[in-house]
């Protein structure tokens, strides 16, 4: 795992050792993703510079410095990631009369791409990748991104330079790098708590998508192609629905997780694991155990807070499967202590507050492993959000009443505080248990959202939105479209296969993966997820929906894998998010540092709406309402700009 970053500039006319000095700059501001070892190449005829900052992982010796040359010479390349069929690429070329230096992913990269040239090499490599070529023959620049969209890579031209990077924070140590703030990208976080790629929050930059390569000539708009994309994907699941029964079907998924995790434990330095104790990270960590000859190492963090604390879980799955098990309980102080770092940790404003806890496992496991695996992807991949399930049901017993009813049984409930409701439950939970419910005055406003939704679409954009109205005194600009992709209706016609497809393609890149990538390399460590195998995603794809969600419960499929390696006790648990009390500590300790953000007139000079954000806090602050979703996305946007 490691960090790239450069820029093109055909008009240049800096020598050499400016070049690379440039380069080097923008690769020192990343030295977090790539501690190793640091290298630049140029072209100085082209105004090309390439830099790269090594988190050493396979071949930990000198034959696998980058930037890379190729066998002829041809090709240049900076590749942050890992190849996990590379072997079989090698052997192949081999077969063919190639020949290698050293052991390393790298090396092979190019060597098929001197075989078989930069398109073709990209759609056949299976991992996590971000890579950027030049082709000194063309003059050409390549960059690809894995399937899913694992590891990031930001560019954009601006002012006659082409520019490049892992994270903006290298782009902006690059003199040419825009810096003036997207109003659409802002209004399109505030709504998502993250910028939807291939939005950039800086205008002329962006993200190249997920499943992409882009071909980049001087003064041109790059040309950027979808070699693997998850509408597709969902088509062929469709075309070619799985005929297997269950049995077989759960034969075959064990089968290809094994392999999946058997790839990703590959390493030259040692490797561990995240183990939360849901379904996800156990399984992961059930399946890395079958293929080990020793103990696995694992990692979870715990927490004294009561309904916030899975470390007796995971401990359990330990236990049961003989890891070596370490586990870390975070004080409410240690955890507070992240917040001041998250503005350029996460360099593109992000407001999952998720972000602390996985920030604070990853730096744990660093202590003892430089590669972890993870349990990420598996609620897009097997129907694991709760919102798969409350969704549907909403839309089914709203069905046919007529929308002036729905809109007025929904503003019933959003009418009355949350705080209201909460007590009414205490009083009427003694008479009938459907009242007796944690944070009842929160689900019955959530409910009153979703009824008063036009749509089954409406319903999925409300559900996934902090702010259905974003605060911004600029206009929104239209951060939905995916809802209304034509493509994605016809490719997944049913509500609940759609809510997954628009979470593969938007929520999972651009929240869960961007968090893990910048939590991760924060402190130097290769996160890796075998459930995002993109064989296993093309085989959830054409399995039946009830093999994803089958008796009102998500993640079937991945349960029955589960149960083949642990007992029922240890998988028929409940979901929990990985969250920290942050809601409390906005009322409590936090309390000060929010209300300096929230003032009015920082809001107005953040371009903010004070109206809505200050009513948000007041009831939020008194007890009134439960608002830590949507204040948060304010908070992480101050504090963004703060260090941006």
């Amino acid at each position: 795992m490691c960090g790239l970053a450069g820029f093109w500039h055909p008009e240049s006319i800096l020598p050499a050792t400016g070049l690379h000095e440039a380069a080097g700059r923008m690769t020192d501001a990343i030295v977090h993703r790539g501690p190793d070892d640091r290298g630049t190449w140029v072209d100085e005829a082209a105004g090309v510079a390439l830099g790269f900052r090594r988190l050493a992982i396979l071949d930990l010796s000198p034959a696998g410095h980058q930037p890379m040359l190729s066998r002829d010479e041809r090709f240049v390349v900076t590749f942050n990631g890992e190849i996990y069929n590379y072997q079989d690429l090698r052997a192949e070329l081999e077969g063919l009369g190639a020949r290698f230096r050293g052991t390393s992913d790298t090396e092979v990269m190019l060597a098929g791409i001197e075989r078989w040239g930069p398109e073709a090499t990209f759609a056949r490599l299976w991992g996590m990748f971000a890579i950027v070529l030049w082709d000194r023959h063309d003059r050409t620049l390549w960059m690809a991104r894995d399937r899913l969209g694992k590891k990031p890579l930001y560019y954009g031209w601006a002012n006659g330079t082409f520019l490049w990077g892992s994270e903006l924070k290298a782009l902006r140590a690059h003199p040419a790098c825009p810096t003036r703030i997207s109003p659409a990208a802002q209004a399109a976080f505030l709504r998502f708590a993250y910028v939807p790629g291939p939005q950039c929050i800086y205008e002329g930059l962006q993200k190249l998508l997920p499943g992409a390569y882009a071909r980049v000539k001087p003064g041109e708009v790059p040309r950027v192609t979808r070699y693997w994309d998850p509408r597709d994907v969902a088509a062929d699941g469709a075309r070619s629905r799985s005929t297997l029964d269950d049995t077989a079907a759960i034969e075959e998924l064990d089968h290809l997780l094994r392999d999946a995790t058997r790839r990703r434990m590959v390493a030259d330095v040692p490797l561990g694991a995240f183990l939360s104790g849901g379904i996800d990270s156990s399984t992961v960590v059930a399946l890395m155990q079958a293929e080990s000859p020793r103990p696995v190492r694992t990692f979870t963090i715990g927490f004294d807070e009561a309904g916030y604390d899975e470390a007796q879980d995971a401990k359990a799955v330990a236990a049961h499967l003989g890891t070596t098990h370490t586990e870390l309980y975070v004080t409410a102080d240690e955890a507070r202590a992240v917040i001041p770092r998250l503005g350029r940790m996460f360099d593109e404003p992000f407001a999952d507050s998720s972000q602390i806890p996985t920030f604070l496992v990853s730096q744990m496991a660093r202590r003892d492993v430089t590669v972890a695996l993870s349990g990420d992807g598996g609620d897009e991949v097997f129907g694991g959000y709760n919102r798969y399930l409350f969704a549907p049901r909403v839309v089914a017993r709203t069905a046919g009443v007529p929308g002036w009813a729905r809109q007025s049984a929904g503003h019933l409930l959003t009418s009355v505080a949350p705080s209201t409701w909460d007590a009414v439950g205490r009083l009427g939970g003694r008479v009938s248990g459907a009242l007796r419910q944690k944070a009842l005055g929160d689900k019955l406003h959530k409910l009153g959202t979703a009824i008063a939704a036009p749509e089954p679409d409406d319903l999925y954009l409300s559900l996934v939105s902090q702010w259905q109205t974003p605060p911004t005194i600029a206009p929104e600009g239209e951060a939905s479209a995916l809802l209304h992709d034509a493509r994605v209706h016809a490719v997944a016609p049913g509500f609940v296969e759609r809510m997954m497809l628009l979470d593969t393609m938007t929520y999972l890149p651009d929240d869960i993966l961007a968090k893990v990538d910048r939590a991760s390399m924060a402190v130097s460590l290769e996160a890796r997820a075998p459930l995002l195998d993109h064989r296993v995603v093309e085989w959830a794809w054409r399995q039946p929906i009830e093999r994803r969600i089958r008796a009102g419960q998500g993640k079937w499929a991945l349960r029955q894998v589960l149960r083949k390696y642990v007992p029922d006790a240890l998988v028929n648990r409940p979901k929990a998010g990985f969250a920290i009390p942050v809601h409390a500590w906005l009322r409590g300790p936090l309390r000060p540092w929010a209300e300096a953000l929230l003032s009015e007139s920082a809001l107005r000079e953040a371009a903010l709406d004070p109206a809505p954000i200050r009513r948000a806090w007041q009831e939020h602050v008194s007890g009134q309402a439960n608002h830590m979703p949507r204040l948060w996305t304010v908070l992480m946007w101050q504090a963004w700009r703060a260090e941006a």
